[in-house]
């Protein structure tokens, strides 16, 4: 069966966005990404997300928006079910806790926008208490996944035989934490969980999809 193309608003440095890119890319459902930033004044994220956040999935007839990462994993595997592969493991309890790990992983990508944004502030200006404790969640999100990695005894993916969304968001927090090079020392820290993302990095469906920063100054602020 084909598919008129959906839209997948991004940002080329997104973490987010990519979760949802590669579930799409897997399924080999049809679809163009369009790339902005959303605080910028020509930003659309407003038209078709509330609350202003990317990624947003359009699509091509009257279906309303579908915003927020974890969300559109969910409407992904869900919606395209019959599309193989699943991103799944099956049986009600794997597949919640599949869904558990990219809440966990978007967590913990939210607590690193939030140190970064605190460390963008003047020096004098920022909270180092508040900056701590976002250090303390992507902490304690890597520790959650090496117990995910070693839990597996050295298969590739976490849950099952298959990727799946969990493993999704695990590469792209960590892929997250490296492009950042906040809590960079993570990968010696942790050698199952460094051995599990270099396994998994080799995919293309991952090479292809590197965040890639943008001009964070350009444009008028909105």
């Amino acid at each position: 069966m084909s598919y008129k193309p959906l839209t997948l608003i991004s940002a080329t440095p997104s973490a987010y966005a990519r979760m949802n890119h590669i579930a799409l890319s897997l399924k080999k459902i049809p679809f163009k990404i369009y790339n902005e930033i959303p605080w910028h004044s020509t930003t659309i994220t407003p038209k078709h997300n509330p609350l202003e956040q990317l990624p947003i999935l359009l699509f091509p007839d009257s279906r309303p928006p579908v915003y927020q990462t974890a969300h559109i994993q969910n409407y992904i595997v869900e919606k395209y079910a019959h599309q193989d592969p699943s991103l799944l493991p099956g049986g009600l309890d794997n597949n919640l806790l599949a869904k558990q790990i990219v809440a966990l992983s978007v967590g913990s990508m939210d607590a690193l926008v939030l140190y970064g944004w605190e460390s963008r502030r003047k020096q004098e200006e920022q909270n180092e208490k508040w900056k701590n404790r976002q250090l303390r969640k992507v902490n304690g999100a890597i520790q959650a996944f090496n117990a995910y990695v070693e839990g597996a005894g050295g298969k590739p993916h976490v849950l099952g035989d298959d990727i799946t969304i969990a493993d999704i968001g695990i590469m792209c927090a960590l892929e997250g934490f490296k492009f950042t090079g906040v809590l960079a020392d993570w990968e010696k820290k942790y050698p199952a969980l460094a051995e599990y993302y270099e396994g998994l990095n080799k995919l293309q469906v991952f090479q292809e999809t590197k965040p890639v920063m943008f001009d964070m100054n350009s444009d008028e602020v909105v």
